[in-house]
């Protein structure tokens, strides 16, 4: 195969080429990966273990006809290559360019938008449930890993799925990882499939065994029922979980094999009915130090293909404060317990899961079960710390509600990632959580600027016995550059006659900036660090000009400058957040440009109303 990737007809070309060619074809697209990524960062290794997997898929299938989900959709770049778009690759994650997850406004192919975990069966049951309804005979098939089998959601689906006998093909993908390893009974469950290797065959050998047998009177086809019964729960060996569920059961096959991977799926076109394919795969496949290291490659920014080194390595991020303060607090206080959404090394956890095996808690990615473990942790007398992206965060509003806040329970909140994340645009930027969590009564809510204030909060709210958030952003932080202490109240840092702004946790560095720019404007202002988001301290209210401006990594509606507009009548607020709309990918800084959150843009319009 000597073509480019960019020269065939995807998904067309696959249909006619050889089983040496898509081998063949295999190999191109997993060099093509390693080049790209290592230049725009992504999410590789997931993407190098499902290779053989999508092109059997697109070989079988007939997408945009057939309809293909992808859970999560961190995985679906060879999707994206075998559906026509490898030549805007370079362009990955970039503003304006290819997003790192299925966009059905990016392509016709990308018939479902995900980003988040466990979903993809919940929406393949109702396209199923659509496509029956109109009379409609094309394929809808879910593409789920194993990760995401630790979400209850995707269990409501499956049920829900079985139940109806609608056709409905599900995919396990099974790479015994999400981010961090999988845990918990499911992923234990499904390790002893993967060692069952003849099931398949025993299972079509058995059951043409007992369809020859010749079945006297009813009586006895009822006694061969019972032995089919009890053969199909020996040889399953766990597969009949999926079974009683009301699926067939294919598999486990290997997801390097093409040819056993494309058999096994033509099979799945056959049957009638919900189907379930376990498929084992491996995560980093074809590039070593991604196999060795898959938590790393998950999700990597640009990097040395040759060595696997990244190109900048963060100093300190603020994920690495908390985790390093969590571990400091522990020690004095056996109290103190974690829990982690299968995001244990990428919250800074990964220490603490060490040192205090027994007070670390890995959920899976089950959010909501989290927030209510945590709960009842509280309820006992210990002090849960909950590590949370913000986005993630989101998939357990009822739980922080009604089972932590309802009863004033002390669960401290850990809200990384909060804020606009760059590359991964709409489904992973945390804008929300101020207006969310602030709405919610016994909740008090921190915003550091730095890792040092950090530390500083997650001693005070473990002095509280009432629920906490600590919002923090991605990315690395200064150890002390705010220069004043955190006592329980909002910081003044600069007095001014004109103007104040008053700058939620990391907006700080951009107040700083807009001050400078302002200074030489003739504009004198004011800076405020807003800690205290919630209870709002309105103590410097008293030293403020007229004029007040707010700024914060959140959207508008419901923020803390909404909120202050309404507590602070009498003075003129100008208040600077996201758009009440999601926002797409990009850089950090361009995304700022974009949206008018940038130090100049901030000082223009200060300008126009001095």
């Amino acid at each position: 195969m000597s073509k480019d990737l960019k020269e065939y007809d995807f998904p067309a070309d696959l249909k006619s080429m050889d089983i040496k060619d898509l081998e063949l074809l295999s190999y191109a697209i997993r060099d093509f990966l390693i080049d790209k990524v290592s230049k725009t960062g992504g999410h590789l290794a997931s993407n190098l273990g499902i290779v053989e997997l999508t092109i059997a898929l697109h070989r079988i299938f007939d997408s945009p006809h057939d309809k293909i989900i992808w859970d999560v959709g961190h995985q679906s770049y060879v999707h994206k290559i075998l559906t026509g778009r490898a030549d805007a690759f370079d362009s990955l994650r970039q503003m304006g360019g290819l997003s790192g997850f299925p966009k059905a406004k990016e392509s016709k192919h990308d018939v479902f938008d995900t980003g988040h975990s466990s979903t993809s069966v919940s929406a393949a049951a109702g396209m199923a449930a659509a496509r029956d309804l109109k009379g409609e005979s094309h394929e809808v098939i879910a593409v789920i890993g194993d990760g995401s089998l630790t979400g209850g959601m995707a269990y409501e689906a499956l049920n829900n799925v079985g139940a109806s006998k609608s056709k409905v093909i599900v995919i396990l993908n099974d790479n015994g990882m999400s981010i961090s390893r999988n845990i918990g009974g499911v992923s234990q469950h499904l390790s002893k499939l993967r060692t069952s290797r003849g099931y398949l065959k025993a299972k079509k050998a058995i059951k043409r065994t007992l369809q020859n047998i010749p079945v006297i009177g009813d009586d006895l086809s009822v006694d061969l029922g019972h032995i089919k019964d009890r053969v199909k729960y020996a040889l399953l060996s766990g597969g009949v979980i999926f079974e009683e569920l009301g699926f067939t059961y294919l598999g486990p096959v290997d997801g390097h094999n093409l040819a056993e991977t494309i058999e096994v799926l033509e099979l799945a076109k056959q049957v009638n009915g919900p189907v379930f394919v376990h498929v084992m795969t491996k995560k980093g496949k074809g590039y070593r130090i991604a196999e060795k290291n898959p938590d790393k490659f998950h999700g990597i920014g640009p990097f040395d293909p040759q060595t696997g080194v990244t190109i900048k390595e963060a100093s300190i991020t603020y994920s690495h404060a908390f985790g390093k303060a969590i571990l400091d607090y522990a020690e004095d206080d056996e109290r103190i317990c974690t829990v982690s959404a299968a995001m244990c090394d990428a919250t800074g956890l990964g220490p603490f899961s060490k040192r205090y095996p027994r007070r670390f808690f890995d959920v899976g990615i089950a959010e909501a079960h989290g927030v209510t473990f945590a709960a009842g942790l509280a309820k006992s007398g210990m002090k849960p710390v909950v590590a949370i992206y913000s986005s993630f965060l989101q998939r357990a509003y009822d739980q922080i509600l009604e089972d932590v806040c309802l009863q004033n329970l002390p669960v401290i909140f850990a809200v990384d990632r909060a804020g606009i994340v760059g590359a991964d645009g709409e489904t992973h930027h945390g804008v929300f959580d101020l207006s969310y969590l602030s709405a919610m009564p016994n909740m008090t809510v921190l915003a550091p600027a730095d890792g040092e204030q950090l530390a500083e909060m997650l001693r005070y709210a473990l002095t509280l016995d009432a629920p906490v958030a600590i919002r923090y952003p991605r990315g690395e932080c200064g150890l002390n550059t705010v220069g004043k202490p955190f006592n329980g109240k909002n910081v003044r840092l600069e007095k001014g006659k004109d103007v104040d702004i008053w700058a939620v946790g990391k907006m700080l560095e951009t107040a700083r900036h807009v001050k400078e720019i302002l200074d030489l404007r003739g504009i004198a202002a004011g800076i405020v660090d807003v800690t205290m988001v919630k209870p709002m301290d309105l103590s410097e209210l008293a030293n403020a000009p007229g004029k007040i401006v707010t700024l914060e990594d959140n959207v508008l509606a419901g923020g803390f400058g909404e909120r202050l507009q309404a507590e602070a009548a009498e003075f003129e607020v100008l208040s600077f957040g996201w758009p009440d709309q999601f926002i797409e990918h990009g850089s950090c800084i361009e995304l700022y440009r974009k949206y008018g959150l940038d130090a100049d843009a901030i000082a223009e319009r200060i300008c126009e109303i001095n």
